[in-house]
């Protein structure tokens, strides 16, 4: 499974510290009915919870077996998360004892806080004192509360995160945003204030607190010149988060929108953009990708290979679990139950965090122990079809070849990935050299044998995707899913319709309901609405 840490199916939101009897799950395979040793009443002090909270970060690792019983730490982690004064202790410990050096610990923060009950307002407003403990030279806490803070402004979303951005925070993160800041506390500060202003009413106090900033001077249009960053890909990251979020978030008057200022004439293949949740974000070139989601992202190329011998590398601007592979059409992208690249029969990844192959939603077996990679490697991957056989590399050293994808797939096969919060990386179809080819294998160059039209290659920000959705007229029975066809399907057998054909067909080979999560049988399409889907196609023409 792609996530460390992720539940086993959607639930409904839980009351204030009841929970839906759910654990967090290592590798999406824990039974939530799985019982404990510990009851809901157990107290634990501050040291045996930081204690727990570095046992689970070094166990989960190695714990992505789906029929192992999920370690004793994560399971009183549960439970002392159940308490509100546990889930206080909880976030105590994420501030001072997760590590820097640990790839792991950002998602892992990130996934716990997903999981935990959702705190009362006064309860989240408590971690805002934990400022006062900190001195400046604190790094490693001040980046960990930045990220438990936009942890809880992503999760409270609505009345609590907007009681959350006082004053006094929105200022101190907006002073993070600083060169003279530690790198990876403006990162996460820069992230927290793109969860805020998730929501409409921070977005008005956040906006209009930048405005009074002249724009030379705005923080946001300050950092967004590290996106070139050569040497430092921490700074590299800010810049590509600070771009976005202009783009996307908070754009300021007079500054030209990214896809306006790149050049895409050598790009070829890219980053589908159409085939991606709102959680990931990819770059205006459509060769980065980046999540900054507790959900588990994945994405597939423009450009698929048939037959014959292909390559593509990967730049990893940080190190943690991603899962970069080849995919068909048939995989089946569940963010938020944590299925990625290598989780299905349909898809193969090299996940270097945790040093495994996957293939189906289990590890590969290797002969020898895949090398462990790090922010800054390239990660090559291979694909030949003829002879029907991978290889993975990581700075030019082979892994493999495997052979499991080639089990149900031939042809049709996609460069693909899937990241955990926090993860960014980015491709290289061909579009420029290599950093380090295959020496003894043929392959073709994906960007030299597929080509994009002009208007493909644009990734719309949102302020200019909305205006266009606003522009589009919808009738009444248009397909719900992707609003430009009339809604003729049914699915059987829950009776859910509300799809146009072609979203039916997908539906079906994604197995459930998005409604209502049961296995589709089958689904039935009224015939009679062909005419109706001849008038509408007909009327935005003439529009």
């Amino acid at each position: 499974m792609g996530h460390c840490l992720c539940r086993e199916g959607k639930r409904g939101p839980d009351p204030p510290y009841s929970r839906g009897g759910e654990p967090l799950l290592i590798g999406g395979a824990y039974s939530p009915n799985h019982s404990s040793n510990f009851h809901q009443g157990s107290d634990f002090t501050q040291t045996e919870v930081d204690n727990l909270i570095l046992e689970t970060l070094t166990v989960i690792r190695t714990k992505v077996d789906i029929e192992e019983d999920p370690p004793d730490s994560l399971i009183k982690l549960n439970t002392v998360a159940e308490r509100e004064e546990g889930w206080i202790q909880l976030v105590k410990a994420f501030v001072h004892v997760i590590p820097m050096e640990d790839p792991l610990g950002p998602a892992v923060m990130s996934l716990f806080l997903d999981d935990c009950p959702l705190p009362t307002r006064e309860t989240a407003l408590r971690c805002v004192e934990f400022l006062d403990d900190l001195s400046d030279t604190d790094i490693k806490e001040h980046r960990n509360l930045m990220i438990v803070l936009g942890c809880l402004a992503e999760k409270l979303a609505g009345p609590n995160s907007v009681a959350l951005l006082t004053d006094f925070i929105l200022e101190h993160v907006i002073s993070n945003l600083s060169r003279e800041k530690a790198p990876s506390i403006v990162l996460f500060s820069l992230i927290a204030l793109e969860k805020f202003a998730q929501t409409s009413e921070n977005k008005a106090k956040i906006r209009k607190r930048l405005s009074v900033i002249p724009v030379p001077s705005n923080p946001l249009i300050q950092l967004e010149q590290l996106v070139y960053e050569e040497s430092d890909l921490i700074l590299r990251q800010i810049g590509f988060c600070a771009q976005w979020c202009l783009d996307n978030l908070l754009p300021v008057d007079g500054r030209k929108f990214s896809h306006t200022c790149v050049n895409m004439n050598n790009i070829n293949i890219m980053l589908n953009h159409n085939d991606v949740s709102e959680y990931l974000k990819l770059g205006p070139d459509g060769l980065t990708a980046r999540c900054d989601s507790s959900s588990f992202e994945s994405v597939r190329g423009t450009g698929q290979a048939n037959k014959g011998c292909w390559f593509y590398e990967v730049l990893l601007l940080s190190g943690g679990v991603m899962q970069i592979g080849w995919a068909t059409k048939d995989s089946k992208f569940l963010n938020h139950e944590g299925f990625g690249i290598g989780d299905d029969e349909f898809s193969q990844a090299y996940d270097g965090c945790r040093q495994l192959i996957w293939y189906n939603a289990s590890n590969t077996d290797v002969s020898v122990t895949l090398p462990q990679w790090k922010s800054g490697d390239i990660v090559g991957c291979y694909l030949n079809i003829t002879d029907q056989y991978l290889i993975f590399y990581l700075n030019g050293k082979p892994l493999g070849p495997f052979t499991d994808l080639f089990q149900k797939v031939s042809c049709d096969i996609f460069p693909a990935a899937s990241f955990m919060a926090f993860q960014q990386c980015e491709f290289n179809f061909g579009h420029k050299p290599f950093k380090f080819p295959p020496v003894d294998q043929h392959y073709q160059n994906l960007n030299q044998e597929f080509t994009l039209t002009p208007e493909e290659k644009i990734i719309w920000p949102r302020p200019i995707k909305l205006k266009k959705l606003q522009r589009i007229s919808l009738h009444e029975n248009t397909c719900t899913i992707c609003y430009g066809h009339i809604a003729t399907i049914t699915l059987v057998p829950c009776n859910h319709s509300g799809f146009c054909l072609g979203c039916g067909e997908e539906l079906m080979k994604l197995g459930s309901c998005p409604i209502c999560r049961q296995t589709i049988q089958a689904f039935n399409q009224d015939t009679n609405t062909s005419k109706q889907e001849q008038v509408l196609q007909h009327s935005d023409e003439e529009s």
